[in-house]
């Protein structure tokens, strides 16, 4: 099984398409200024600004500028095919949040809108994985003790053997998957790196603003701007980051594995907490959104329980 998912995942990251970027340089005031701009977007930008300037980096382009529709045209069979990831992952998500946020009259509540849509989708998946957890909890004394049970015996093919029928029996017995934890991560990754990517690739999403916020700004370059709205921005990445994963620890029994599972908690929030300073508010939004839906939810299941 394990082989399987493995090599699952390994065509799925073949198949994946990425982000490519070009540079421009440009002033301010006088500095010398980067910016780094998406070369293989699905649809045209609207700003004047960046209209000319993919106008006169077409040469910098993997796509033929010309052809591309207004995002606001934008279609799932736009461009023709392009690959089984493009085609069939990223433009569908693209046009679903373009097409929102014409409804809503926001590309930003847009995107939080598909944020909640996609947990809820997977609540059933995250139920499941929540039982199991339960499950794997009413185990684990028995878990344990098989461990000391066999502790001293080596390399012994015999005793290896037997100890893992005895583990399957108490899996059976609990009715525990130990493969189900790795279908919900293989479920959930494609969507999110598919959901990202369309939001790069379509360059209006970085163009218009949401509340004090501009789509395509980093809370860097907002409080490099004296814009200091991006502080909440960020202390709603780091918080609800580090509840949802705090919710993670409660959910096992196991003194080692808590202990494994808090140095990965403490790891992740570090990190995100690092790079919610270049996340694009547009990115940021996702998070806070799903981070939210995932905390509620789980404490629903637990009331439910």
């Amino acid at each position: 099984m394990k082989k399987k998912i493995a090599l699952i995942l390994l065509l799925l990251l073949t198949l994946c398409g990425c982000t490519k970027r070009f540079n421009v340089e440009g002033t301010d005031g006088d500095k010398k200024t980067t910016k780094s701009y998406v070369s293989n977007i699905i649809c045209k930008p609207e700003e004047e600004k960046n209209i000319n300037i993919y106008k006169e980096h077409k040469d910098d382009l993997l796509v033929d500028y010309d052809k591309l529709p207004a995002c606001e045209d934008l279609k799932i069979t736009s461009g023709g095919y392009e690959g089984l990831w493009t085609s069939f992952f990223v433009k569908p998500l693209a046009w679903v949040i373009v097409k929102l946020g014409l409804l809503v009259k926001s590309y930003g509540l847009s995107i939080m809108i598909i944020g909640v849509i996609v947990r809820a989708l997977m609540m059933p998946l995250t139920k499941k994985s929540n039982n199991m957890n339960a499950s794997m909890q009413k185990a684990q004394k028995e878990l344990n003790a098989l461990e000391k049970k066999y502790a001293n015996k080596g390399d012994d093919k015999d005793a290896l053997m037997a100890k893992s029928q005895e583990m399957l029996m108490i899996y059976k017995k609990y009715n525990i998957n130990p493969m189900s934890s790795c279908l919900f991560a293989f479920i959930q990754l494609p969507i999110f790196f598919a959901l990202l990517e369309a939001i790069y690739r379509v360059p209006v999403f970085f163009e218009k603003k949401f509340l004090v916020y501009n789509l395509g700004t980093t809370p860097l370059e907002g409080l490099m701007a004296q814009n200091y709205w991006y502080i909440i921005l960020i202390l709603l990445i780091i918080g609800t980051t580090y509840i949802s994963f705090k919710n993670m620890n409660m959910n096992t029994a196991d003194d080692m594995q808590a202990k494994q599972m808090k140095m990965m908690s403490t790891f992740m929030v570090v990190f995100i907490s690092i790079i919610s300073f270049s996340l694009p508010t547009s990115i940021a939004l996702y998070w806070i959104v799903s981070n939210a839906f995932t905390i509620v939810q789980n404490i629903i299941l637990k009331r439910g329980k």
